[in-house]
């Protein structure tokens, strides 16, 4: 069974940094893109970004200049490094792959919450 588990979600102070893990149940190279998204309260789920099985890498207007998202392919885990946060920021993170037989996947969440 397909799992994705994220790790490395916590509270820590406007203009800190985070990583955030997901590690997959089995090789990352079943799943042809990985991404990150993120869900505050009341708001609707937000792309965050994205990285493909050769390494290109995408991301929100949000984010982009402050997050970096990376992968150990012989960890089978996926990251966001997580740097300048702000207030903004507060949310719980989702990991999602998409599986090379077309369905997609996602981790259960972990919370980042940015005190100001």
């Amino acid at each position: 069974q397909v799992q994705l588990v994220e790790s490395g979600g916590g509270l820590v102070q406007a203009g800190g940094s985070l990583r955030l893990s997901c590690a997959a149940s089995g090789s990352i190279f079943m799943f042809i893109a990985l991404g990150w998204y993120r869900q505050a309260p009341g708001k609707q789920r937000e792309w965050v970004a994205t990285i493909t099985t050769d390494g290109k890498t995408t991301y929100g207007d949000s984010v982009k200049g402050r997050f970096t998202i990376s992968r150990d392919n012989a960890k089978n885990i996926l990251y966001l490094q997580m740097n300048s946060l702000n207030p903004e920021d507060t949310a719980v993170y989702i990991c999602n792959g998409d599986h090379r037989l077309g369905r997609r996947y996602w981790g259960q969440g972990t919370q980042v919450t940015v005190s100001s």
